[in-house]
């Protein structure tokens, strides 16, 4: 009797060592769990509070005084009197007006308050209505980079404020009168790169991404999907396609920027073509996006039970018609979710485009596949790699815009999963 109770309580705080065990292990699990999520919740906190200033921009609201005398102007459709004429006068003479105390020896802090590009604006408004000319107009322009810092960051210490005590003063005063104002940046989505953080834009970004993952897609999901067949269903068993196969899954652990390096030294030195354009992007993207389509097509090409190739095979299908008829179809819904995720991952590729070009300073939006072009992410990259803090922000908005792209696809293979996938 005692050496059964003794084995009983011997097996009790084994039991108990087990237990504790168990719960310490589930404990790491969810420190594990906190601390990755805490991480993540820091890291897009950290981007949606620098970010979303980006979304928003100041401007200028005046009435302009367009007077042909100030700007030695006389016809407003000739256009070598339009590259001659002064734009700048007016907007300085409109802002004056506004701020009572501005002396004629302020002239040049007043002019530092508006954007570089308003005169350009003007102009641009100038030739399509000429008979603008000799009329007072209310116009809105942007507003220096330096006003935009202040009226958006004036009591954050992480951006440095560049404007005098008396410019502080002035953009204080026109705030409170409703010359200067924050709205949505309209001009983020319409503009490409610009030197100055205000007119900067990610639609030349935007147009350069959508140009190379058409490429990236219409190369990569074919030859992925023909590879997979022939590989799971047509290629036989012997040395050579197990060296295939495992080059194809060592591919896909293969670093990024080695097939940058590959799209360098072939398609760029060897084959000639252009840099900084979309079919070469796509091109390396492509050979980075196979190995993760091959793969994931031929899992789904494997979750097809075996008695639907048999039941085919029955009633005299021939071996293409047994794929191409019934087993394609059934494993498209993995074959598309796989596609999915690669393209997804070559969306937010920076090292492999570094090194074909596509780091270059583009400030026009790309018409065509063979166009000088930027991505996404490059943009990003260029952008916080600026000194100028304000392009910080605009950074962190591309990023949002990058992320919610990402997020997208990924959420879009998910429910392609869940609305096309058959249960055997």
């Amino acid at each position: 009797m005692t050496d059964q109770t003794s084995q009983a309580e011997l097996v009790r705080q084994s039991l108990k060592r087990r237990y504790r065990k168990e719960r310490r292990f589930r404990a790491y699990g969810v420190i594990a769990i906190a601390i990755a999520l805490s991480a993540l919740v820091i890291l897009f906190a950290d981007i949606i509070g620098k970010g979303s200033a980006g979304f928003m921009k100041t401007t200028l609201n005046l009435e302009v005084e367009l007077d042909g005398e100030m700007m030695y102007l006389d016809d407003a459709t000739d256009e070598r009197q339009i590259k001659m004429a002064d734009f700048v006068e007016p907007l300085i003479q409109a802002l004056m007006k506004e701020l009572p105390s501005a002396s004629e020896s302020d002239r040049s802090a007043v002019r530092d308050l508006i954007n570089p590009y308003a005169s350009v604006t003007l102009r641009d408004a100038l030739k399509e209505n000429p008979d603008w000319l000799n009329t007072s107009r209310s116009m809105t322009f942007l507003a220096h980079t330096d006003v935009d810092v202040f009226v958006k960051h004036a009591g954050d210490s992480a951006y440095s404020i560049k404007l005098t005590e008396q410019q502080r003063d002035w953009v204080n005063q026109l705030v409170e009168k409703g010359v200067v104002e924050t709205s949505f940046n309209d001009t983020f989505f319409k503009n490409g790169d610009s030197r100055d953080p205000s007119k900067a834009g990610i639609l030349g970004a935007m147009i350069g991404s959508l140009l190379t993952m058409v490429v990236t897609l219409a190369l990569s999901f074919p030859i992925g999907v023909a590879a997979a067949i022939y590989l799971e269903e047509f290629a036989p068993q012997n040395k050579l396609t197990d060296f295939i196969e495992v080059n194809i899954n060592n591919l896909a652990a293969v670093p990024s920027i080695i097939f940058g390096l590959l799209g360098l030294a072939v398609f760029i030195n060897l084959f000639g073509m252009p840099r900084s354009v979309p079919v070469v992007g796509g091109l390396v993207l492509t050979l980075m996006t196979l190995p993760t389509i091959i793969i994931s097509s031929r899992a789904a090409i494997k979750s097809v039970p075996p008695s639907i190739r048999e039941a085919a095979e029955g009633i005299g299908a021939s071996k293409m018609q047994v794929v191409l008829h019934h087993v394609l179809p059934l494993a498209m819904p993995g074959m598309l979710t796989g596609s999915i995720i690669g393209m997804a991952q070559a969306l937010g590729e920076t090292a492999p485009l570094l090194l074909i070009g596509m780091v270059a300073f583009i400030v026009d939006v790309p018409n065509g596949f063979f166009d000088s072009a930027t991505v996404l992410p490059v943009q990003v990259f260029l952008w916080a790699g600026s000194p100028e803090l304000a392009f910080i922000e605009r950074a962190s908005a591309a990023i949002m815009v990058l992320l919610t792209f990402l997020i997208g696809m990924n959420a879009l293979a998910i429910w392609l999963r869940k609305r096309l996938e058959r249960r055997w």
